[in-house]
């Protein structure tokens, strides 16, 4: 059977659920707008560790037992784990998965490891490889600064258009069977690169990422943004979400009322995070932490994730190459609420034509 939707995007059979959700930040992200949110907020960004690599260990590995626990599920009900990060090797994700005896993947997306990993984890339910998968990301700012820029100890620059990598992990189980919203589609992302050569200017790189993502999705769907309850992006923060804006109207498509972003949604304006946030752990503990409640309590009916993530590494920046670039999308729907809005709608409809009937017979 063909599951595919026009040229790239993927029909869910099965409609996975998200049975449960966590998400742990670092102490910027709990004093921002959505610190009441999280399960859980650091006190320090070195967690009681020597070093903020280990640190992002600790909090991962933590993440997920914390996940387990309100599901009330134990890691034998898991049949496999979905992980990936921002440090080399995925390093971070190897040494969490050790502490758990499941099947694991390591993948790397950059900032859109959420939504690769939800896309992989639908597809195993979907095809009948497992009933239950964990999908996990963090990241970490400090260690991502010691990685892909410079060291903080060197004191260097914050030019305002710079993104801050949010310290934190989120964490989600997809399931078969249960309750909660649903993986319905999912349209992965092409690699796309314009020729941004800045590391640090991460919103102008991805955008395109993003723009070309979402029109291919509202192509393969024949839907409009007005179909969503909302269209938020991974890690554009101010400078990428204003781009993916003019990027998108120039194809006619206007996501003005529809479209939010997770590095905006995650800091303060007075924060001093320039352009605000990004990294995996900016979408991860957003859609796990206020996004997720928000669909389960039917606040929404259906929003389109789409995390984006810049494919460099030291070696390419250092080299003077551009940034590649990719954004996935994945659809999340609260059916019951989609499903009762359609009852009123085709009761009303009945009732209708039940008058109409009985005003002819008059």
């Amino acid at each position: 059977m063909n599951k595919l939707i026009g040229e790239q995007t993927i029909s869910f059979e099965s409609q996975p659920k998200i049975i449960s959700s966590s998400a742990i930040a670092g102490p910027k992200e709990g004093d921002g707008p959505l610190g009441e949110y999280f399960d859980k907020v650091l006190e320090d960004s070195y967690y009681q560790q020597d070093t903020w690599e280990r640190a992002e260990r600790k909090m991962t590995k933590e993440n997920i037992d914390l996940l387990l626990r309100k599901a009330r599920l134990s890691p034998d009900k898991i049949d496999y784990l979905v992980g990936g990060d921002l440090l080399n090797q995925v390093v971070t994700s190897n040494f969490a998965a050790l502490k758990f005896p499941v099947p694991y993947f390591g993948i790397y997306g950059a900032c859109s490891t959420l939504s690769e990993g939800l896309i992989l984890g639908a597809t195993l339910i979907d095809g009948g490889f497992g009933d239950r998968v964990i999908n996990f990301t963090s990241s970490h700012y400090q260690s991502a600064e010691r990685q892909y820029r410079t060291p903080n100890e060197y004191g260097d620059k914050y030019p305002p258009y710079k993104q801050w990598t949010a310290t934190g992990t989120g964490a989600m189980i997809l399931s078969r069977d249960g309750f909660g919203p649903i993986i319905t589609e999912a349209t992965p992302g092409q690699v796309v690169d314009l020729g941004v050569k800045d590391p640090r200017d991460m919103g102008s790189a991805m955008a395109p990422a993003a723009a070309d993502t979402i029109l291919q999705h509202l192509e393969d769907t024949k839907r409009t943004p007005n179909d969503y309850d909302l269209i938020v992006t991974g890690d554009l923060a101010e400078v990428g979400s204003k781009l993916l804006t003019e990027l998108l109207e120039e194809k006619g498509v206007d996501i003005a009322d529809t479209h939010d972003d997770c590095g905006l949604m995650l800091y303060n304006s007075d924060q001093n995070v320039g352009a605000g946030g990004s990294g995996c752990a900016c979408s991860a503990v957003v859609t796990a932490s206020y996004l997720f409640p928000y669909l389960n309590i039917g606040n929404f009916s259906r929003i389109l994730v789409v995390a984006t993530g810049a494919l460099l590494n030291p070696l390419t920046s250092l080299q003077g190459d551009s940034i590649p670039c990719i954004a996935h999308g994945v659809v999340i729907e609260n059916k019951s609420k989609s499903d009762a809005i359609g009852s009123l709608e085709t009761k009303g409809k009945s009732q209708k034509n039940e008058s109409e009937n009985n005003s002819s017979k008059k």
